[in-house]
């Protein structure tokens, strides 16, 4: 009997070794995390992905640049002549609003390549071709300096200075024809963050009543051509009283076929007074 007992706890033993399995250990990953890109190391860093923190728009990186450098715009176009909405533009596309590489390791808001004059330091990296030379200043107020003085002492570039400051339009297509940048959509690019960030209100500020000259002008020299008879070119002792007396128009009729707001007139300025 008690070898009987002996024989039936050995088989059990036996029995029980031969169905025991091995245990896989799954791990399951947490809910609302993922992993990020490898670090410098190698390794791998979680990162979750119900984050509290919100991502910056791109709207709003661009009103901050917008802001911080609205001033030295104003100022360079009341120094050189060059739209604030333009000098804007012009930044914010070719920096990327401040993010570009130029930007952040060269200060260099404008692509400005070094050419057989810069002797400054420089940095390269591919555009139009590999590895080209661009400008690197110490900081960003050098580059909307530089900036200024390319297009000012460039004689391809003289035309623009021909154009009325408020009208940004043609200043962005003068940009392009005049070989600035290569690409076709240069000027409606300008244009489109002109218009969409409200750029001209810039203009505004540093011309003011100036605006309104400036477009009388094109207004006459459009009409200039198509009827000289409809013009009249002012004399030593016209007012706006005595000139729309003598074409029967009221002072205000005067103003507002010349888009005129100020009381002033020059000789030599010319009026459509039909």
């Amino acid at each position: 009997m008690f070898k009987k007992i002996i024989l039936f706890l050995l088989i059990g033993t036996i029995v029980g070794c031969g169905s025991s399995k091995s245990t896989i250990v799954t791990t399951k990953k947490p809910v609302g995390w993922k992993y990020s890109k490898p670090t410098q190391n190698g390794s791998s860093s979680k990162v979750s992905s119900q984050s509290t923190t919100k991502p910056i728009s791109t709207n709003e990186v661009t009103y901050a640049y917008i802001a911080q450098y609205n001033t030295v715009a104003m100022a360079n176009m009341k120094t050189y002549g060059i739209p604030a909405s333009i000098i804007l533009a012009q930044g914010i596309l070719e920096s990327g609003a401040g993010q570009s590489d130029l930007a952040m390791n060269a200060n260099n808001h404008f692509g400005i390549k070094c050419h057989n004059d810069w002797t400054g330091d420089k940095v390269y990296k591919d555009d139009d071709s590999l590895q080209e030379c661009f400008r690197k200043y110490n900081q960003a107020s050098e580059s909307y300096q530089d900036h200024a003085m390319v297009l000012t002492s460039k004689k391809r570039y003289a035309n623009l200075f021909t154009l009325p400051k408020g009208d940004y339009k043609s200043w962005a297509k003068g940009l392009k024809d005049a070989g600035y940048a290569t690409d076709p959509r240069y000027p409606e690019k300008l244009i489109s963050y002109i218009e969409t960030y409200n750029l001209s209100q810039y203009d505004t500020k540093v011309l003011g009543n100036k605006i309104a000259k400036e477009q009388a002008k094109v207004l006459l020299d459009d009409n200039f051509g198509a009827d000289e008879a409809s013009l009249y070119e002012i004399q030593k002792g016209d007012t706006f009283y005595s000139v729309s007396k003598k074409f029967n128009l009221t002072v205000e009729e005067l103003k507002q076929k010349n888009n005129l707001t100020e009381n002033t007139l020059s000789i030599g300025q010319k009026l459509i007074v039909k």
